[in-house]
């Protein structure tokens, strides 16, 4: 038995097989939410399913790695030290989206990688700088980029082509709303961990109806090889329009808001004084997600929410397990079979389930706009102000279509004009803060009580053998 220090007395220790369950446990809370970013892009970009394949094991793999890295740090440049999870953004799933339709995949990927070396640059001063993203301007950010994607999630459900015999066909209409009553009925009715994996089952239990419909096709995953790991760029040689990569430099700051709430929400749960160094290599393993998921086909990495949750109601906060997780998230993304599988899901089930992970990020997003103080302030219209606008090209998509392209690809995107809008706004009228928030809070994340997994028995956990290592 191999055994790993748990708490940062070095009082406490487990096997590697104990670590395994806890972290396997992370890994099935954040599983769903981390493919559902490829499936979604790549169902929107007219991918077929070996090539989606391909993105979804990309995905798991530098998932893992970004995740080990913010467990056990490298050196004094990245990784915070502590049991979070890194998991691909669906902030970043919108602009991505309108570049690969402008553009191309290879100016979506040199535009991450280029993303991902700024983020790397501006960690540290975002760090210094992080009251001028207060609960107001991260507030209206979530919450747009949830509002966004419903429409995504939706064109799932019906079909993309309006042409196609089954356009909006009663059977899809049916078979996603199964999928919702799946989920609802799971987190109404399951009990400890089992209430953590309404999505998963809605996945599984959608797709068995979708098999008699003739909607399932694994004959990708039959094809595919057990063992491997996907090309370096595999679209070609990465391409940097300015406009694109300034899109995504715009979502890399979003990102670092997002992970900054977390991060400091983790720090309370384990005790750890959380420095200015700290946050920086904690964001700038973000901007690492970047550059790696730049060469690797993958997606921009952001700490995962329901992970945090994880933490707050197991109670086990080393961050060993964390890195353990992102250890079993590097060995699911060398299983290609696995991916093509995931990828082979009915368009009507991943839209459904997408649906709901969408509109609860925007239910994220309005919980954290409750700590705002809008009494006596402006703040009231900046919110209206950002997400009106922001949401504007949603509702008329040729709304920009006489400007250009670059334009359409910065200001159509809601994620990408709300963040820019929302941001000056507070400059202007609130300097920055916004009255009583002085700088990102903790975002509220209503995670049921799965069932605490024991690290140790028949001895008392004390809050100081409790933290992270």
């Amino acid at each position: 038995m191999v055994d790993v220090t748990m708490s940062a007395t070095g009082g406490r220790r487990a096997g590697f097989g104990r670590l395994a369950v806890l972290g396997l446990q992370h890994v099935l809370v954040m599983y769903t939410g981390c493919v559902t970013v490829p499936l979604v892009f790549g169902a929107a970009a007219g991918l077929d399913a070996a090539t989606i394949a391909v993105l979804i094991n990309a995905d798991l793999l530098v998932a893992g790695v970004v995740t080990m890295i913010q467990g056990a740090g490298v050196g004094r440049f990245l990784g915070v030290r502590m049991p979070v999870m890194a998991g691909a953004a669906f902030t970043a799933v919108t602009p991505m989206i309108l570049i690969a339709g402008e553009y191309g995949l290879q100016a979506v990927y040199g535009s991450m990688l280029a993303a991902g070396v700024f983020g790397l640059l501006v960690a540290y001063p975002f760090a210094k700088a992080v009251r001028f993203f207060p609960p107001l301007v991260s507030g209206v950010v979530i919450t747009v980029v949830g509002l966004a994607l419903i429409g995504v999630g939706v064109n799932l459900v019906v079909g993309n082509d309006p042409g196609a015999a089954d356009h909006a066909a009663p059977s899809r209409l049916a078979l996603a709303a199964f999928v919702v009553l799946v989920i609802l009925l799971v987190a109404r009715f399951g009990r400890g961990f089992l209430a953590q994996t309404g999505v998963l089952l809605g996945l599984l239990a959608g797709t068995a109806v979708a098999v008699p419909l003739g909607l399932v096709d694994f004959s990708a995953a039959r094809a595919a090889d057990w063992i491997g790991i996907s090309a370096p760029f595999h679209f070609g040689a990465p391409e940097f329009p300015a406009v694109a990569v300034l899109s995504m430099c715009v979502v890399m700051l979003v990102l670092f808001a997002e992970s900054t709430a977390d991060l400091i929400a983790v720090a309370e749960l384990t005790g750890k004084r959380l420095t200015t160094a700290d946050m920086a290599r904690g964001l700038a393993a973000d901007g690492f997600s970047g550059v790696l998921g730049g060469v690797m086909n993958a997606f921009l990495d952001t700490v995962f929410a329901q992970n945090v949750g994880l933490v707050t109601m197991t109670k086990v906060r080393s961050r060993h397990v964390a890195t353990v997780a992102g250890g079993i998230l590097v060995l699911l993304g060398l299983v290609p079979r696995l991916g093509a599988l995931v990828a082979g899901l009915p368009q009507p089930v991943v839209g459904a389930a997408g649906l709901v992970m969408f509109a609860t990020v925007a239910a994220v997003g309005v919980s954290t706009l409750r700590k705002v103080d809008f009494d006596g302030t402006h703040n009231l219209l900046i919110v209206a102000v950002s997400i009106g606008v922001g949401m504007a090209p949603e509702v008329a998509p040729d709304l920009y279509s006489r400007f250009p392209a670059g334009v359409g690809i910065v200001l159509g995107s809601p994620v990408t004009s709300a963040t820019l809008l929302a941001f000056c706004l507070n400059l202007v009228f609130n300097g920055g803060g916004s009255r009583r928030d002085t700088g990102p809070v903790p975002v509220p994340v209503p995670v049921p009580v799965p069932v605490p997994v024991p690290v140790s028995e028949g001895r008392r956990e004390t809050p100081a053998g409790r933290a992270g290592a």
